[in-house]
């Protein structure tokens, strides 16, 4: 995984110091593009840039968004980190290695939630895959700086092993990117006028409930991909999910 390819969301970090400690940590494993879903006020205060020491340019650079739903619209990857130990979570080394391969030539978004709480599982569930560190029981909790800096490392350790891609395997496929996904299954849901998938709501799955979220997903839009063109798809969302993102659609994990 390259890490150019990656962008990190932090949302709603409650300390300026812990994004900035972030942004270093960043910028020491090569990632430089950072989103904030409501973040702090106090970014400019002197003692919180100084925890940013050499990495200004990654926390001035910034992006602001107002929801999870916005910060990852451009990625064709959308990984969720939890304090969890999720049944179908990744290790960041996993991600690393399997995350390529889901984010085809997109980029892929690494989201992590509040210090004190993590990700809201209506956050989780706009994830295509979850990541959990398995730190030792004694003490689990990781401060978001060294959070960060686990999976950067893991994507950099990667990108070294591989600089190149494997002889014959040609260039990276397309894939759907989440906003697209997301508004193929709004699309879906309006369209069909039944409650598996309803617009600007957790996506519920009445059959499946206990299917992962990342799952019900790929899945729904795999079946409109299917229907092709019969259902009503004013934007050409559907066909373009079947046709950009039918590598990872069709690869999403198997069902319980």
């Amino acid at each position: 995984m390259s890490p150019g390819s990656v962008d990190v969301v932090l949302v709603r970090p409650s300390r300026a110091g812990n994004v900035a400690a972030a942004s270093r940590a960043m910028k020491n494993m090569g990632l430089g593009r950072l989103c904030l879903v409501e973040p702090p006020p106090d970014l400019a205060a002197p003692e919180a840039r100084a925890l940013a020491y050499g990495a200004w340019d990654v926390l001035d650079g910034a992006r602001v968004s107002a929801t999870l739903r916005e910060a990852v619209a451009e990625a064709t990857l959308v990984v969720g980190t939890s304090g969890r130990p999720l049944p179908s979570a990744w290790t960041p080394r996993q991600l690393a290695e399997e995350g390529p391969a889901r984010a085809g030539s997109g980029r892929t978004a690494l989201v992590f939630g509040p210090e004190a709480s993590g990700l809201r599982n209506d956050e989780l569930a706009l994830c295509h895959v979850h990541v959990h560190i398995p730190s030792d029981a004694a003490q689990p909790s990781l401060n978001l700086a060294q959070a960060v800096l686990v999976l950067a490392y893991e994507i950099r350790l990667s990108s070294l092993r591989l600089t190149t891609p494997p002889a014959g395997s040609g260039g990276a496929p397309e894939r759907a990117t989440s906003a697209d996904i997301e508004a193929t299954l709004d699309d879906l849901a309006r369209a069909a006028g039944h409650r598996l998938l309803e617009p600007g709501q957790p996506r519920q799955d009445p059959g499946r409930a206990a299917r992962p979220a990342g799952a019900r997903r790929a899945h729904a839009a795999r079946d409109l991909a299917r229907a092709g063109d019969g259902a009503p798809d004013p934007l050409g969302r559907g066909r373009r999910c079947a046709r950009a993102g039918r590598g990872r659609i069709m690869s999403a994990p198997p069902e319980a």
